[in-house]
């Protein structure tokens, strides 16, 4: 109960700070459609909805808005239209996500087979369709390696290899070398989550449970 009263109190805080912000100015620097009530942006190739009083969010999922206030669809896209800097642009390499950090986040990510990388294990066909239904571009280096647009002009890259019996399975990330441009070190944990999650609910059948 704790740990969801702090989520809770994160977004709210989000939601407060982007409040304070010109939002002229945010929706300048991403050229952003909008309206007296609304400012829109894609996520994940998903319409989202961000009211201008208050800063909630929704998504339009089936041609319905739905509810988007999850902690990792708050804390990823409020950061990034908050911080992002005006002169931003994708270098075009990669790097991986550990060398963005301290020392002591090395490998934080890596080297641990956690449940995200255990189901993408028991179906990788289904994480590659997954990945193209995120409009992924397929890329080398991996049995599953996809570079996948997170918000407009920043994409992360997925590296996904299959266990056996000698090692676990393994799950990379990859962000553009210019990616603390975009987005704070700290949230690219939030936005890996929400990644996690979205190929998860693709991979899921169709009215069915997450696998």
């Amino acid at each position: 109960m704790e740990r969801r009263d702090n989520y809770a109190i994160q977004c709210g805080n989000a939601k407060k700070r982007f409040l304070t912000y010109d939002q002229e100015a945010i929706i300048a620097k991403f050229s952003l459609a909008h309206d007296g009530t609304y400012l829109y942006i894609p996520m994940l190739s998903r319409p989202y909805r961000l009211r201008r009083d208050n800063g909630d969010l929704e998504k339009e999922i089936g041609g319905l808005w739905r509810d988007a206030n999850s902690f990792g669809e708050v804390m990823t896209l409020l950061d990034v239209l908050c911080d992002a800097r005006p002169d931003r642009r994708a270098a075009g390499r990669w790097k991986s996500m550990q060398s963005f950090g301290l020392q002591f986040h090395q490998h934080l990510l890596e080297d641990r087979p956690g449940p995200e990388a255990l189901a993408f294990d028991r179906d990788p066909e289904g994480l590659a369709r997954a990945c193209r239904a995120l409009n992924g571009t397929p890329l080398p280096g991996a049995d599953v390696s996809s570079a996948i647009e997170l918000l407009p002009g920043l994409s992360v890259c997925l590296q996904f290899w299959r266990g056996d019996e000698e090692f676990s399975p393994r799950l990379r990330w990859l962000w553009d070398e210019n990616a603390l441009m975009y987005i704070k070190y700290e949230t690219m944990y939030y936005a890996v989550s929400l990644i996690e999650d979205r190929l998860l609910e693709e991979m899921a059948p169709k009215g069915g449970e997450r696998p």
